[in-house]
């Protein structure tokens, strides 16, 4: 097994670090393992076997929400039941576990208030349905205020085999005294998770001066993919893995960091400066370790340097699309800038050395 795909054979798992200092402790009653989702897609076969080189990545054959889905061959599969009391509140903890997919996530007749994205709190707000892109996360509190009942939970692929048909890409929420049966709720949201509009809590303003460019330093990416040569570029370049690591050729002090490998992939930033990246849109999410603000939304052409949300992946939109995002340059050392590109057949929206999908896409 290789690791650039074993985490598409499941070699994943939620790592939950609870705040002793939670602002919204109040609003909720429960917080516990009971109220951790888990969405991930899954393959029938080795990941590694289904990617013969210089192929596309394949669409997974099931959605696995805490670990069990159905698919048309299985259609009797146990699926995951979340267990609630009628009238507690209950902090979700929705975490997109993805080797490719973005998930649409929502559970029929309930709202939720996200009160987090990424390890970063927002200011709270309502939605009834919500994306979620390969390595986000969010908190939501839901109120368990409707009718004792089963309500289905539905976690919708980009690709593959979305829709509901026999429980596919579902789950449960089951209310204390419902019976045991499969729901027959159905779906209609009508107010989903704009990024637009979620707003940081915590230390809210943008660095920087509140204009374009008002930066310390400005860098612009332009991402693409090459589906003849099956390479994914970063302003023209292609990261190839070196063959030292680059943390270690930093500690060998035989290079400056101007000449450190591999070469055009690796950006040099002065510390303790605030830096904007502005990233092309090419249908995908970004992410890295730091935690930016997102000043711009890859689906928005607006700019919003008061109270940006705070998050460490985000959607770059379609290819007319634009996320910048800045952060403080305040923690040195080598940092993996990990791009993730939604490959076709899929129509919505890519995930520091620039570096593409942790997994398919070191493959390709």
């Amino acid at each position: 097994m290789r690791p650039a795909t074993q985490y598409c054979d499941g070699l994943r798992g939620a790592f939950i670090v609870y705040d002793p200092d939670d602002p919204y402790k109040s609003r909720y009653d429960v917080d516990d393992e009971s109220t951790i989702i888990t969405l991930a897609d899954w393959y029938h076969a080795s990941a590694r076997s289904l990617l013969p080189k210089g192929q596309i990545p394949p669409a997974s054959q099931t959605t696995l929400i805490n670990g069990k889905g159905r698919h048309p061959d299985y259609p009797s599969t146990t699926l995951s039941v979340i267990n609630v009391q009628n009238m507690k509140r209950y902090r979700l903890r929705i975490i997109a576990m993805a080797c490719d997919p973005a998930f649409t996530f929502s559970i029929d007749s309930h709202t939720l208030t996200i009160i987090e994205a990424d390890g970063e709190y927002t200011q709270p707000l309502v939605v009834d349905s919500l994306v979620l892109y390969a390595g986000q996360r969010y908190s939501a509190i839901l109120t368990a205020n409707q009718p004792v009942g089963n309500y289905w939970i539905r976690s919708n692929p980009d690709r593959g085999f979305p829709g509901f048909e026999g429980g596919r890409n579902s789950a449960i929420l089951r209310y204390a005294d419902a019976p045991e049966e499969e729901p027959t709720s159905t779906s209609a949201p009508v107010n989903p998770l704009k990024e637009v509009n979620l707003h940081g809590l915590v230390n809210p303003q943008a660095p920087g001066l509140p204009i374009e460019g008002g930066a310390d330093y400005s860098l612009y990416l332009h991402t693409t993919f090459n589906r003849t040569s099956f390479q994914f570029t970063m302003n023209d370049v292609t990261y190839i893995p070196p063959t030292v690591p680059v943390l270690l050729q930093i500690l060998s002090g035989v290079r400056t960091a101007q000449d450190l490998l591999p070469k055009g992939a690796v950006y040099s930033l002065p510390p303790n400066k605030v830096i904007e990246i502005s990233l092309s849109g090419t249908g995908g999410d970004m992410g890295g370790p730091h935690s930016f603000y997102v000043v711009r939304s890859g689906d928005s052409n607006t700019y919003n340097y008061i109270n940006p949300v705070q998050r460490d992946t985000v959607s770059t939109g379609l290819e007319d699309g634009n996320a910048t995002i800045r952060f403080v340059t305040d923690n040195a050392g080598p940092w993996f800038l990990h791009w993730c590109v939604n490959l076709p057949p899929r129509k919505t929206p890519l995930t520091w050395c620039t570096l593409s999908h942790i997994d398919w896409h070191l493959e390709l």
